[in-house]
């Protein structure tokens, strides 16, 4: 998995993961702090989210453009610049009425520096495999930078939920999901008989002294306050990114070149005719319109499915269901994982004892922290989110062994054949939350009338529903990156990598439409439209995949 591969991988990836990990704790948290500070409603937040999702990868086609013109290099310093200050206008607190321009004026920073970053970075990445003696590793290569995106996520909501508690605790106050709505109803005069009754409840709770109206605006100032130090996180992380990617640079220096500039000289680049630039462009789009449905649906973590596990999902954990919620027992289990692959892939007795022992102390570390432990762990609805790129983390070196395997067949399904297996298994997750809603109420009855913590699911439900959309994701998203990077005619590199992420913009804008289905529609219902639509994308690549395979050979 990771022999044989240039150096430069390794710096770029790592530049990736230190402004992932700053992009992720600020997602982690950014829809609970829209409907914290300014009391949003489901389907304002769906739209404020959905559109800055877009935003954020639509940018990259803009990013691309400009690389192919003016150089990848270029444009990836000037996105972390630019990320920099929408990150610092975002952690500044302000009055709700000030903090709304800010923060629409941080969101489009933001967007325009992702932009500038992400695509051209993953271009510098492809480069460095158009040399002959690296062909062969582009896919595994994909996935290890893929790999080192989640590790930065993975931590990321971990990172939020600290800084969010620490702060909110200096003000005596601890985090109840319930309290931001019930505060805002009670201070707009909609609130009813039996809400006011509990919000009051919860105030004592608090040992909050004084009236509601001042525990209101005191938890709604002090609670958005908390999230705007967690949006300072990013900044610290995106000065880490900056030093890594200068530190290694001469690494990765030789594969910031466009088609107008010189190219390493064990680099020939493929010349295409017009019919074939024209058949390679088509079958990009193609697979274009099949993502968008993917991350319309896989987004949803930090939208629909928040607010779920916020709302319907206990709100407290016991016995071996604690492991999971703490990010040193996760980090503990991905020690295990890979320490086992080396057992079985490594070459002498002695890296085979050392891997050995490493699974020893880890298991034994991980026995003692479980221990330690308090028998009940109180859980935030922004800590599902690490499940995902914890499976993404454990599973990438399950994935390439058995594709390996699969290879040495010569059995391994190409990359279209991947993404369309990947839609068909999103469809599965969703059809475990479908299942696991039935009964439940709206979220209209839910904020009317509250649910009483006996009809709240287990945690396990949101979790299995991560474990499987992460195995669609690996078939999709890396795969998907590798079939741009591959297939591109190579003056449009850029561009073409510019319009993979348009499509996850697109799917990301498409987002909101599940939230403006959350209301009055039953859940099972909500989330069957998902269901349909990973049916249909699977449907649609599968009728057009032998073009796709012709292109990809």
């Amino acid at each position: 998995m990771f022999e044989g591969q240039p150096k430069g991988l390794y710096a770029l990836a790592l530049a990736n993961t230190g402004e992932r990990f700053g992009y992720y704790t600020m997602l982690a948290i950014f829809t609970l702090f829209l409907q914290a500070k300014f009391g949003f409603s489901a389907a304002t937040t769906s739209t404020i989210f959905g559109g800055f999702l877009a935003a954020v990868y639509f940018m990259p086609l803009v990013g691309g453009v400009l690389a192919d013109k003016f150089g990848y290099g270029k444009m990836v310093t000037s996105g972390i610049v630019i990320m920099f200050a929408g990150y610092v206008l975002l952690s500044i607190p302000t009055s709700a009425e000030a903090g709304k321009m800010m923060m629409f004026g941080a969101l489009a920073l933001i967007a325009v520096g992702t932009g500038l970053f992400k695509g051209n970075l993953q271009v510098m990445v492809g480069n460095l495999y158009d040399a002959p003696e690296y062909k062969a590793k582009r896919d595994t290569a994909f996935s290890i930078f893929y790999m080192a995106i989640n590790i930065g996520a993975m931590y990321a909501p971990t990172a939020a939920t600290k800084v969010t508690n620490y702060i909110l605790a200096k003000s005596g106050l601890s985090y109840v999901p319930q309290i931001p709505s019930l505060a805002h109803q009670f201070l707009n005069g909609n609130i009813t008989p039996e809400n006011e009754a509990t919000l009051k409840a919860l105030q004592s709770a608090q040992g909050f002294v004084g009236d509601t109206a001042a525990f209101c605006s005191t938890y709604i100032e002090k609670l958005s306050e908390a999230y705007n130090y967690g949006f300072a996180v990013a900044c610290v992380s995106l000065i880490f990114s900056i030093i890594i990617y200068y530190a290694f640079r001469s690494t990765f220096k030789h594969a910031d070149y466009n088609s107008k500039q010189a190219k390493p000289a064990n680099v020939v680049e493929e010349e295409l005719t017009p019919a074939q630039t024209k058949e390679r462009i088509t079958a990009l789009l193609l697979v274009f319109a099949v993502v968008i449905f993917f991350w319309m649906a896989f987004h949803q973590n930090g939208l629909t499915l928040t607010f779920f596990a916020r709302d319907y999902t206990v709100q407290s954990i016991t016995g071996v269901d604690r492991l999971g919620f703490d990010i040193i027992n996760l980090t503990l289990l991905l020690v295990v994982v890979y320490s086992l692959f080396s057992v079985f892939q490594s070459k002498t007795g002695k890296g085979k004892g050392i891997s050995a022992a490493v699974i020893l102390a880890s298991l034994g570390l991980l026995g003692l922290n479980y221990s330690s432990m308090d028998t009940e762990l109180s859980i935030l609805p922004q800590i599902f989110q690490q499940f995902n790129p914890f499976f993404v983390i454990a599973l990438t070196p399950v994935s390439l062994a058995v594709f390996g395997a699969l290879a040495k067949k010569g059995k391994e399904p190409s990359a279209p054949r991947k993404i369309g297996i990947g839609m068909l298994i999103a469809s599965i997750g969703f059809l475990i939350m479908a299942v696991g809603s039935i009964g439940l109420p709206t979220p209209a009855e839910l904020e009317t009338n509250g649910i009483d913590s006996s009809a709240l699911v287990s945690s396990n439900l949101l979790i299995s529903t991560y474990l499987v959309l992460t195995f669609a994701e690996l078939l999709l998203s890396p795969m998907g990156i590798s079939f741009v990077s591959k297939v591109a005619p190579p003056k449009y590199k850029g561009s073409m990598m510019g319009l993979w992420f348009v499509a996850t913009a697109i799917g990301n804008y498409l987002v909101a439409i599940i939230g403006y289905l959350w209301g009055g529609m039953e859940l099972w219902m909500v989330w069957s439209v998902l269901i349909v639509c990973c049916l249909l994308a699977a449907l649609f690549i599968f009728s057009i995949m032998k073009r796709l395979e012709k292109v990809a050979a």
